[in-house]
């Protein structure tokens, strides 16, 4: 464990004593139940909290001084977390004593039953400071099993009160409250299982959950010869909630695998998405060296991919290797929707998925909901009319092929190694037989959303957007795509709408809500039978 101050290592013991000697006061009141006891916990509850803001205090202290990146940093905010739970079992302890102050006949809440419980979270606490201070995982980790077997006896009680509901001698108000004191045990394990991952998290340097501990250590055991020699570092937080990170050898710095969890369904997903890129096209997607389950969530362990997103490249790189990428992607996705090339025809449907995300769109952006809009004593039609009408034109203006797509083809999915001058793609979950325009209008608002504000590297960004839509323009005219730019007017229209759920910045969001609102406009006042003669401004869209 990583040195703290000496009054940090005191004040963690002196809470865990006090909570300790509370919950031991608990354990003999449900023996015993007197109001002397009950007192003596209900009288207490200063004590736990001075102790919990004084680690508080201090590791905010602590932690102004320290990098983030720092394991340092994980550890004290780890000790915030411990400390918080820990008061949190002297709350619920109290709050259970109030609820059996409300029970007239004592017997009702079946006293004898709870001891045991409370041995189980005094065990728990027991061990926290051996955990935290020694680096003990295993110790951690036995405290989150606790939860478990509190729950167990939590769900029998469950069973018991419900079950005496239709005893008539028993009064209702008894076992409703009786319901209330088991709940309040329960929440007590989910704070031992809190303090668990806690622990953990500060042991090996990395935020996890008990699951993803669990799977992190069974797939790291899958990296031959490496003698224990790793360690990890998170890389990233997706917004679908999965966490990704490198693992790396301590001495070296080289990252031998990624690692990669979330929930069950979209680990499989990147796992099926993968694999059928390897059966499509080898060589794009990375090599899954290893896949857990467990429970409701999933893990994979991922070749490492050397290189750089095209992101980064975007922003940091030379203008030679911004072309040289730019190129070499060009060219690599033009042989993939060559060679996955089908005869059946293709919607976007980008008006339906517009749809399905604009009230997430207005719960970040409130100021985008429809209203009555006048411009110049003109009244304008809604953007919901403006949609309801433009699901229909693209409905009305298929692809006439299909290619396998990315399907969520943004800047960070794309990996460039400029050694090899080859890319590769990440993040897969999404990939599927479709109209390829999907992940051009996703790639070029991709680019323009980047929160970069400097003229250079926005001018930057309006090339690499203007063109890589060149690029697949003349892919489109080589295939008979004749409504390639009609099609890409729903697609930009909805990318732009859509991503500004992602942007907090008000007036890039609203600057990309009303090039949305302006494409559709443009699209629709193509006339129908005319879409293959439509053509896009572009320049005035890509331009700031």
């Amino acid at each position: 464990m990583t040195n703290l101050p000496k009054t940090l290592r005191e004040n963690l013991h002196f809470l865990c004593a006090e909570i300790d000697g509370q919950l031991l006061q608990l354990e003999a009141f449900f023996k015993d139940p007197t109001t002397a006891r009950a007192r003596r916990i209900l009288d207490r509850a200063g004590y736990a909290h001075n102790l919990k803001t004084r680690i508080h205090s201090a590791c905010v202290r602590q932690l102004a001084n320290t990098r983030q990146s720092n394991r340092k940093h994980l550890t004290l905010r780890s000790l915030e977390f411990i400390a918080t739970d820990l008061q949190r079992l002297a709350n619920l302890a109290r709050q259970s004593l109030r609820h059996v102050e409300r029970i007239d006949t004592f017997e009702t809440l079946l006293p004898a039953r709870y001891p045991p419980l409370v041995r189980y979270v005094r065990k728990g606490v027991g061990r926290i400071e051996e955990a935290f201070f020694g680096n003990v995982s295993e110790q951690a980790i036995e405290i989150g099993e606790l939860q478990k077997k509190i729950e167990a006896d939590y769900r029998k009680l469950f069973k018991s009160y419900t079950k005496d509901m239709s005893n008539p001698k028993l009064r209702p108000a008894d076992i409703a409250n009786s319901l209330l004191v088991a709940s309040e045990f329960q929440r007590m394990g989910d704070s031992l299982n809190a303090i668990s991952e806690a622990v953990i998290s500060a042991n090996i340097g990395q935020a996890v959950n008990l699951e993803r501990y669990f799977a992190l250590q069974s797939l790291m055991a899958d990296l031959e010869g490496t003698g224990g020699n790793l360690k990890i570092e998170t890389i990233a937080e997706t917004r679908s909630g999965s966490s990704i990170s490198a693992i790396k050898n301590k001495q070296t710095e080289e990252v031998a695998a990624v690692f990669k969890d979330g929930e069950k369904s979209k680990v499989k997903e990147e796992r099926e998405g993968v694999k059928s890129w390897h059966e499509i096209y080898p060589g794009l997607a990375p090599k899954i060296l290893s896949y857990e389950k467990r429970n409701q969530s999933a893990a994979l362990l991922i070749e490492h991919l050397p290189g750089q997103t095209f992101e980064q490249v975007v922003l940091n790189e030379a203008e030679a290797r911004c072309d040289k990428a730019l190129a070499c992607l060009s060219k690599t996705l033009k042989d993939v929707w060559k060679q996955t090339k089908t005869r059946k025809p293709a919607e976007l449907g980008s008006m339906q998925q517009l749809i399905s995300r604009l009230d997430e769109v207005r719960r970040v952006h409130p100021e985008f909901k429809d209203g009555s809009i006048r411009f110049s004593g003109v009244k304008l039609p809604s953007l919901q009319s403006l949609i309801d009408e433009a699901s229909a034109r693209e409905t009305a203006a298929p692809a006439p092929f299909s290619v396998y797509i990315h399907g969520d083809f943004n800047v960070d999915n794309i990996i460039y190694d400029p050694d090899e001058n080859r890319v590769h793609f990440i993040d897969l979950h999404r990939s599927r037989y479709m109209d390829y325009v999907q992940d051009v209008s996703v790639f070029m608002v991709s680019n323009y959303r980047l929160q970069v504000l400097d003229r250079e590297t926005r001018q930057r960004i309006m090339r690499v957007s203007l063109a890589f839509c060149k690029s697949a323009k003349s892919f489109a005219g080589k295939q008979g795509d004749d409504t390639f730019e009609y099609r890409l007017a729903f697609g930009l229209a909805r990318s732009f709408a859509s991503s500004t759920r992602f942007i907090f910045d008000k007036q890039l969001a609203r600057r990309m809500w009303l090039r949305a609102r302006y494409l559709l406009e443009q699209a629709l006042a193509c006339p129908p039978g005319e879409e293959a003669r439509f053509r896009l401004p572009l320049k005035e869209i890509f331009v700031d």
